[in-house]
């Protein structure tokens, strides 16, 4: 039996850390579920592992496209399923970590997503109202034409709404009525890392300040240097979109500083609610009061069960 290890959990909890880890203890590979780190020269606001790190364990789907290229949630999933069947190939343990509970349910749960080619003209113009009016104008017209698909995106994430948008546009018929499923040929053990909210808004905080004392105004410039228009949508999430505020003189660094706190704070609310349907098949690990150990013990009694007997394997 196949079998792959999912990490998920809030911004900023440590799931990196912990793949990091269980990779090296399980003789495993990471596959990142992470929608900003698939950008080259976005390494700072995106978290993404040092060069240690990916030089200790193997990574898949960091750098793999540009900020101002095209990437969408079905190219991410088959990219994702050519690394995980990669990594059995060369019978290793994929680990399957990141917060963007779209892209970790799309592998999980075998999405078939609407072929739907990008319409660079629909998105330019979609854009551009967005950046000239507000995001919560597109947000709501998506509300109106596919309810479903508008409760499962975050009203912030520019490119997740229009996404859905221009699907409805070319196919005629809601994204959310679109998309099926066909189960992966593997089985999946979900580890879910929680905490209370004071304690996570710390980790939050703390996390941000490190972040723009490592430089994450000189990544935005440097972006900018590159070519990089500061409108693009890849620099449209939390963190890169209050810097460039800040560039363009409507924040102080201060201000954008708390805002990406703020913001960050209300993306976890939302990342919560992403994941409380699967409850019943996420094993959750309250990272205050329960230590690594717990979390090592779970996965190695899951991973010495034989799916189809039942029995310990004698390896």
């Amino acid at each position: 039996m196949k079998r792959l290890v999912a990490i998920v959990g809030p911004t900023g909890i440590g799931k990196s850390r912990l793949a990091l880890r269980l990779a090296g203890l399980f003789q495993g590979e990471i596959v990142s579920a992470d929608s900003r780190q698939v950008y080259r020269h976005m390494d700072i606001g995106t978290a993404k592992p040092t060069r240690e790190e990916l030089a200790r364990i193997p990574h898949h789907l960091i750098d793999i496209t540009d900020p101002d290229e095209d990437f969408s949630l079905a190219q991410y999933q088959e990219l994702a399923y050519l690394a995980i069947d990669d990594i059995f190939r060369r019978r290793r343990l994929p680990f399957l970590v990141g917060g963007s509970g779209l892209y970790v349910r799309a592998v999980l749960e075998g999405w078939r997503i609407p072929g739907v080619s990008p319409d660079r003209e629909l998105r330019y113009n979609m854009e551009k109202r967005a950046n000239e009016k507000s995001i919560d104008e597109l947000y709501q017209e998506l509300v109106g034409v596919d309810p479903d698909a508008a409760a499962k995106i975050d009203r912030r994430n520019v490119r997740r709404v229009i996404r859905a948008l221009e699907v409805h546009s070319a196919a005629g018929k809601p994204f959310s009525s679109l998309a099926t499923r066909k189960a992966p040929a593997f089985d999946s053990f979900v580890i879910g890392l929680t905490a209370s909210r004071t304690y996570l808004y710390q980790l939050v905080d703390r996390r941000v300040d490190e972040m723009i004392g490592r430089g994450l105004v000189q990544e935005v410039q440097d972006l900018v240097h590159k070519g990089y228009d500061l409108s693009l949508p890849a620099l449209s999430g939390i963190g890169y979109r209050q810097i460039v505020q800040h560039l363009n003189g409507e924040l102080t660094l201060e201000a954008a500083a708390q805002k990406i706190k703020t913001e960050t704070h209300r993306f976890i609310r939302h990342q919560y609610a992403w994941f409380k349907p699967d409850d019943r098949t996420i094993h959750w690990f309250d990272i205050e009061r329960q230590g690594y150990g717990e979390i090592e013990k779970s996965l190695d009694e899951y991973l010495k069960i034989n799916k189809l007997g039942g029995e310990k394997e004698t390896s």
